[in-house]
């Protein structure tokens, strides 16, 4: 019964995401017409994140390790163990942002609006998707788009989900782009939902992401991606054994 509950609970929150995305679908739509509107687009994607889970009863603490400068540009690399992160990380990262995805999220209604204006996709099959993904993030970064990046590249088929192995491909972004990067654990999210929420369902809850202090990148080579790499794994990793 109380699995059934949670199912149900996890559909209340997908249609309060779909009703709210379509209240909001003519501004969006007018604004996705033409890039340089883009920018706007974030605002109504954070509202839409806040208000559907607010009425499901889920609600985002983010904690920072210092305060964040919002008028620089991030890598901004966390672990990924729900659907909720990405709600989560737009409330409380305040600058003009972009995420990068699996090409399969085009197909989705309410994602794939997003991954075809302000969003980058990615076909982890294809090495020249990879190659061009990456150009974009970088083009976005010398626009003062920051990118954000999930390092485990999924999430974590297992449950409780486990801290994977990180690619490479966001840390030597932020190398030669020679922007900081900056390490994000989401603490408890997988809790109130994990994955897409479908096989255990959810319920109403507090998550919490803390928001680690940025690793600066000027001074690095892509030589040193891997280093950085392992860092900021181990960043994570650390922040995890400690909840």
């Amino acid at each position: 019964m109380k699995l059934i509950l949670k199912r149900i609970h996890t559909y209340f929150y997908r249609y309060s995401v779909a009703f709210f995305f379509i209240l909001c679908w003519p501004v969006l739509y007018l604004l996705g017409k033409k890039p340089e509107y883009y920018k706007y687009i974030n605002i109504f994607r954070r509202a839409i994140a806040f208000i559907s889970s607010a009425c499901s009863g889920i609600f985002y603490r983010a904690t920072f390790e210092e305060p964040i400068d919002w008028s620089r540009t991030y890598v901004i690399c966390p672990n990924h163990t729900s659907n909720l992160d990405v709600s989560a990380i737009s409330i409380h990262l305040h600058n003009n942002h972009c995420f990068m995805g699996k090409a399969e999220l085009l197909d989705n209604y309410i994602l794939g609006f997003f991954f075809k204006t302000i969003d980058i996709t990615v076909n982890r099959e294809s090495k020249m998707s990879s190659f061009r993904a990456f150009k974009i993030a970088a083009e976005k970064l010398k626009d003062n788009v920051s990118v954000i990046i999930f390092p485990e590249a999924t999430i974590p088929d297992v449950y409780p989900p486990a801290l994977h192995s990180f690619k490479n491909g966001p840390f030597r972004l932020a190398i030669e782009m020679k922007v900081p990067i900056i390490p994000v654990t989401s603490l408890d999210t997988w809790k109130v939902l994990w994955d897409t929420g479908l096989e255990y369902g959810s319920r109403p809850g507090i998550c919490d992401i803390f928001v680690h202090k940025p690793i600066e990148t000027a001074h690095l080579t892509l030589n040193d991606a891997d280093a950085l790499r392992d860092e900021v794994h181990a960043i994570i990793k650390q922040k995890l054994q400690q909840k």
